[in-house]
């Protein structure tokens, strides 16, 4: 395995056009605007055209990284696609990615590990190319939420949203590069977030379809707990297990699950100096692409300077953990 440092060198993302506001929205689930933001910090959030699937979405934002990097699609020797939500069950969605792109090298393929998706991406990219010095992986995490909300459930239907973001993986010069990097699941406590129907167990049928068994279901509260009770720890491990200090973060970018609950992790983590980057008040809760959606967003706005520490931390169904340290390059066009 080649030891050159390992990074991300550009980043795109893409949200759909149509802006559903707090005002639209809350009547249908049974609420007030007010409530909407109080209780998430969501102010609105972005659906997909009923034209629009997951791949389409998560094409346009790897074209955005791709273009920021100086790449054309055919330098891509690994497109990781991580959705929970793909066009269907077969071929996986990164296939489609992949053929709309025209990556014809690349070996393709999906992962489903719901909201955590882009830190594991990242970690599977990390160790391709790592073990393939020279080549580049494309990390791309899109959800289309929209379609699996239950709006007579106000504590889904208030957050659920549509997005995709994009990182091009591959070498970078020290001490720039991805750290660190932790993955942690609790299996035992998967019944937190379910879509119970639609699989091998619960095939799709007349009856789940009329039981609301395609609707995502989440224990709110539980899940809560479980984000403040189970990431300050993860996030203690990998800054040990890196030997950074808790101070040194200048970044923290976490999943995008609602805006009350990350104002509360950031202060249980106690960053002192880190800036805790947040879009889910204009974005909503878009899944797996909530953090590299964020993450582009601060890219883009010229917020991560070179050489500064960011911290990446993503939670969700599964349970499932992932937090990942890098140092920041700024990026721009790979060297040909």
């Amino acid at each position: 395995m080649s030891s050159q440092p390992v990074g991300i060198l550009s980043t795109g993302a893409y949200v759909p056009e149509r802006v559903v506001g707090n005002e639209e929205l809350a009547p249908r689930i049974g609420v007030t605007a007010e409530w909407i933001e109080r209780k998430t910090g969501i102010r609105a959030r972005r659906w997909a055209d009923p034209s629009e699937a997951t791949s389409e979405m998560a094409v346009a934002a790897a074209t955005r990284a791709l273009e920021q990097a100086g790449l054309t699609a055919d330098r891509i020797d690994h497109l990781i696609v991580t959705t929970s939500t793909g066009d269907a069950p077969l071929p996986p969605t990164a296939c489609l990615v992949q053929a709309e792109l025209g990556a014809h090298r690349a070996a393709a393929f999906d992962l489903n590990i719901a909201c955590s998706g882009f830190v594991h991406g990242l970690a599977v990219a990390h160790g391709l190319v790592a073990q393939n010095p020279g080549s580049h992986a494309l990390v791309v995490a899109a959800d289309l939420w929209s379609r699996f909300v239950d709006f007579g459930d106000r504590g889904t239907a208030a957050l659920l949203a549509d997005g995709a973001g994009a990182a091009v993986v591959g070498a970078v010069p020290g001490p720039y590069g991805i750290l660190g990097t932790d993955l942690l699941s609790h299996g035992d406590e998967s019944s937190l977030l379910v879509i119970e129907a639609g699989g091998s167990r619960k095939p799709a049928s007349h009856a789940t379809v009329d039981e609301g068994g395609h609707f995502l279901r989440m224990r709110g509260r539980e899940v809560s707990d479980f984000v403040l009770g189970k990431v300050p720890q993860a996030v203690k491990d990998l800054l040990a297990k890196t030997g950074v200090r808790r101070e040194d973060i200048a970044h923290f970018v976490p999943h995008q699950a609602n805006g009350v609950l990350l104002g509360r992790l950031a202060e249980q983590i106690g960053f002192e100096n880190a800036r805790t980057h947040l879009t889910v008040g204009e974005y909503g809760n878009s899944g797996a692409a909530s953090m590299a959606v964020t993450l582009d967003d601060a890219n883009r706005s010229g917020l991560l300077r070179d050489g500064d520490l960011v911290l990446l931390v993503g939670f969700g169904g599964g349970m499932a953990l992932g937090a990942s340290l890098l140092r920041w390059r700024t990026t721009g066009r790979v060297e040909l």
